[in-house]
């Protein structure tokens, strides 16, 4: 587990943060923060959101909103002053060392990278701006870059639009944005959080070579402890704008000081630690899916011939029983959401059976705060399918009183107070949100409930307590899950039995133990690394 650094006596200081602190109309966000990277270092930022760590990271990038204030303290990158709080903010200092000496990569490269223009094109704009180099020169060393970060095809590439390549592709392309000029500083913000487990790793990898060929110094912000125990050689540990800890990676993980830093470390999921499962034992289905296929019409020139059909979902077939938590796992593309769909009733073009025993399955989905209406209350949210269930079905028809109490009851049961009621989901932080998002689903008493990526989006100690009262839960209300993860250790804790599909179909399925302890495919054993 331990992160090798390469000693070099010539390492030097590469970013000095010193006695930093950010506020915000008045208010301190990061307070008297200090973090030093050396070159061919790599050091991580952790903590749960709010904590200071983005802000610390755009303060030094030079990307902070006009709104915020440097109020106290210094940053130095590679010996020069770039940011003190007695001096205004320096826009053409900053242009001289953005892209060139020091670069950014972001947690989200679809919506960092522009949609209209070309990957190639973008990437070689940051040769124009900061280079003399022709235009063919230009072009040859984009596409040695794109080559070496892992775009094989890399003519392809350059001509693609980012809409055109995988979450993968995206975020090396990314990455060779940052690294195409040798900047000393790379500060990677949640790099790989969108990204697949086997995606994720070559990332990583990536990232670490870069970083031992460049002797370049490294910031990587993450809230994925593991993560940063892979690739950090220090860690610093931030809460509520505070540095509260900081130390060589496995001298914070072997021996943590602070009380913050052990529950951090506690409530990451891990293969270590002993798995609970709620599944009471039962022979009753409540799904049965049966040699499932879905398709899409390739509509490309469908005047001139015959519309051809590009499958998703191949010849699946399983069970879910009743009381029991069924993990999918899977790469992007491998067909999960589209046989999500197909469960669920929401896909055009498949065929095969699929039969639902209980009535009206639900969803509980990755962000709930893109799927749930912002101009709406928590209270009508929590009402609204109760009052559609009653329009559907008049047998479950209530009065306005009793959706409203169920409302309150459901609240209740995922563990939020009743003044949450008359609140936007605008003014809940992201774990409360996610618990709406659970309530929502669960206030019709589903029976079966497909939960995809719940808690991938959250931080680690907010990921414990959502994993905890969906536990809760299905022992309360004897619920089925069809799971959907990338993170194979929160599977682990989840689930009774594991599903794994690759290019739309089913290639194992077992038991949680027997798929962790003797995978039958060589594929599954890539995704438990």
């Amino acid at each position: 587990m331990k992160v090798e650094q390469q000693k070099d006596s010539k390492q030097k200081k590469i970013v000095q943060i010193e006695d930093l602190s950010v506020s915000f109309d008045g208010m301190e966000v990061v307070k008297h923060v200090n973090i030093e990277v050396n070159s061919g270092e790599i050091v991580g930022i952790v903590g749960e959101s709010g904590s200071g760590k983005s802000i610390t990271s755009l303060t030094l990038m030079g990307l902070l909103s006009k709104q915020a204030q440097v109020t106290s303290g210094k940053i130095i990158v590679d010996g020069e002053v770039l940011r003190e709080a007695d001096r205004p903010f320096d826009e053409r200092l900053y242009r001289r060392f953005q892209g060139s000496r020091m670069s950014m990569i972001f947690q989200e490269p679809m919506t960092s990278l522009n949609p209209t223009k070309k990957a190639g094109v973008q990437v070689d704009e940051i040769v124009r701006l900061h280079t003399d180099l022709e235009k063919e020169k230009r072009y040859e060393k984009v596409l040695e870059t794109f080559q070496a970060v892992g775009l094989k095809d890399a003519k392809k590439v350059y001509d693609s639009y980012p809409h055109q390549l995988s979450g993968g592709m995206r975020q090396r392309v990314m990455i060779a944005m940052a690294v195409i000029l040798h900047p000393d500083l790379i500060i990677a913000d949640e790099p790989t959080t969108a990204l697949d487990v086997t995606i994720q790793t070559q990332i990583v990898e990536l990232l670490k070579d870069i970083n031992k060929s460049e002797q370049n110094a490294m910031l990587f912000i993450t809230h994925d402890l593991n993560l940063a125990r892979r690739i950090c050689h220090k860690v610093v540990v931030m809460k509520d704008g505070v540095v509260v800890e900081a130390d060589e990676t496995e001298k914070i993980f072997m021996h943590p000081k602070e009380a913050y830093t052990r529950n951090l470390i506690e409530a990451v999921p891990s293969r270590l630690k002993p798995r609970i499962s709620v599944k009471k034992e039962s022979n009753t289905k409540v799904l049965t899916v049966k040699d499932l296929s879905v398709y899409y019409e390739d509509r490309t020139n469908s005047i001139f011939k015959k519309k051809e059909k590009q499958y998703a979902v191949e010849h699946v077939s399983f069970d879910v029983y009743e009381g029991e938590s069924l993990g999918l796992v899977g790469e992007s593309g491998c067909g999960k959401t589209s046989l999500s769909k197909a469960i669920l009733g929401m896909q055009e073009h498949m065929s095969g059976e699929v039969s639902c025993h209980v009535s009206r399955p639900q969803m509980i989905f990755q962000d709930p705060y893109s799927s749930l209406n912002p101009s709406k209350t928590i209270g009508w949210l929590l009402m609204e399918p109760l009052r559609a269930a009653g329009i559907l079905d008049k047998k479950c028809a209530m009065s306005k009183a009793d959706r409203k109490a169920a409302a309150y009851d459901m609240l209740a049961r995922v563990g939020m107070d009743e003044k949450y009621f008359h609140r936007l989901p605008s003014e809940l932080s992201g774990g409360q949100r996610q618990r709406i998002s659970i309530a929502q689903a669960l206030i019709t008493n589903p029976g079966f409930i497909i939960a995809d990526e719940p808690v991938s989006a959250l931080d680690v100690t907010i990921q414990a307590q959502i994993m905890e009262l969906l536990q809760k839960l299905q022992e309360e209300m004897n619920l089925s899950y069809l799971f959907i993860s990338h993170d194979i250790n929160v599977v682990y804790h989840m689930c009774d039995r594991i599903m794994v599909m690759k290019d739309g179909r089913m290639i194992e399925i077992g038991e949680t133990e027997d798929i962790f302890h003797d995978p039958k495919e060589a594929y599954t054993k890539s995704l438990l690394v």
